[in-house]
């Protein structure tokens, strides 16, 4: 349905592009991040290691990160602040006219995590600065409103400070820099996992000679491994999961600093699209706007890694199951279903207790229509191929 976004002046249309271009470079990355997680070997190699009484699971082999992945986050971090610079300054040329030089170099975007520091930038204004920036303005107003300093806690973690830190970080050092992490690991033999069986990793970067995990010797757990791509937050020792930063990021941007920055008020609806078609010149811009999508790289990367770690586990799941297809069969089945339309499947399984009678005989089901349907394809793609 289209949506028309009245709220946005006609100079502030470019900045929906830019956020659209945001978008898309995250979704390169996103692209480049699939084809690293699911690559056949793996993203790290492991070895058993007996010590004694127990044996350790040792982390022998990392593999490289695509150089081209910090260098397409980079860019991205930097649009999305591009994005914030360039409404204020469309903003103040729209209220003073043209700049001069001198007063174009004062317009920007702060990043005070203090109200000291926020009162100094504006004292550095007051003699060269265009008019919209001067003490007690509407804009600066506007601008107070989005600093880190307001909030109570961690300051340094308000949106505007890391996007101005991962920013500056790349703009004047090195490109973003990004490591492997090991997210979680769960037990295969209590598929599906109640939140309490999953193992939660530190925030740090996997490195060989690490140890994962230790068992008794001479027993063997199945485990399931759930590696991630986390992102270095410059100055400290966090490595959040580079995709949720990203979408988080993004997503205040585009839903809160944009918005509020050009209306001064609680963001109106419709919010600004993800992405539209930027690729093409719009005789009508909001048009094309109003039929932009909603959903977001990160968003769409979520859903095709949780989909095909979820073929992987069903396809192990069911052809464990007496009377199911041949794999071939299942994995051509689990191929055939769209991304939202497995995960969906997923979610219908009950976690909270699987030793629950109850619970297992509903899984149970599930897992039989699943198979029927698979039954249902195999056979539609045997009469296909006849």
């Amino acid at each position: 349905m289209n949506q028309h976004h009245d709220w946005l002046p006609r100079h502030h249309l470019g900045v929906a592009a830019t956020l659209a271009h945001a978008d898309e470079v995250i979704a390169q990355a996103a692209g480049l991040l699939h084809e690293y997680q699911s690559q056949d070997d793996g993203v790290f190699q492991l070895e058993e290691v007996p010590v004694v009484t127990y044996s350790e699971t040792v982390v022998t082999g990392v593999a490289p990160i695509p150089r081209k992945v910090p260098l397409l986050v980079a860019d991205a971090l930097v649009s999305l602040r591009n994005a914030i610079e360039h409404t204020i300054f469309a903003e103040v040329e729209f209220r003073d006219g043209v700049l001069g030089p001198k007063a174009a170099r004062l317009v920007e975007m702060p990043a005070a995590t203090s109200y000291d520091d926020f009162q100094e930038w504006i004292d550095r204004r007051r003699r060269n600065g265009p008019p919209s920036l001067q003490r007690g303005s509407e804009l600066v107003r506007r601008i107070e409103g989005l600093q880190p300093f307001q909030r109570t806690l961690a300051q340094e973690e308000h949106p505007m400070a890391l996007l101005a830190s991962h920013t500056n970080y790349s703009k004047h050092r090195a490109p973003a820099i990004t490591a492997v992490r090991l997210a979680a690991i769960h037990r295969e033999d209590q598929t599906p996992p109640s939140m309490a069986d999953v193992k939660r990793f530190p925030e740090v970067p996997l490195q060989v000679g690490d140890v994962i995990a230790r068992t008794p010797r001479g027993v063997r757990v199945p485990v399931a491994l759930f590696p991630t791509v986390g992102i270095n937050r410059p100055g400290t020792d966090r490595w959040p999961v580079l995709m949720k930063e990203l979408d988080e990021l993004s997503h205040w941007v585009r839903a809160q600093a944009v918005p509020r920055l050009i209306t001064g008020s609680e963001p109106p609806s419709p919010a600004l699209p993800t992405r539209y078609d930027i690729s093409v010149g719009h005789d009508d811009e909001w048009q094309a706007l109003s039929v932009g999508s909603s959903v977001s790289a990160a968003e769409r990367h979520r859903e095709r890694i949780g989909a095909a770690f979820a073929r992987v586990d069903m396809l192990a799941t069911l052809s464990d199951i007496d009377g199911a297809p041949s794999r071939e069969q299942l994995a051509a089945w689990l191929e055939s279903l769209n991304d939202k339309d497995l995960i969906a499947r997923m979610e219908q399984m009950q976690v909270r207790d699987n030793r629950d009678p109850a619970v297992i005989l509903y899984n149970h089901g599930i897992l039989q229509r699943m198979l029927g349907d698979a039954r249902l394809f195999a056979c539609e793609d045997s009469d296909a191929t006849n």
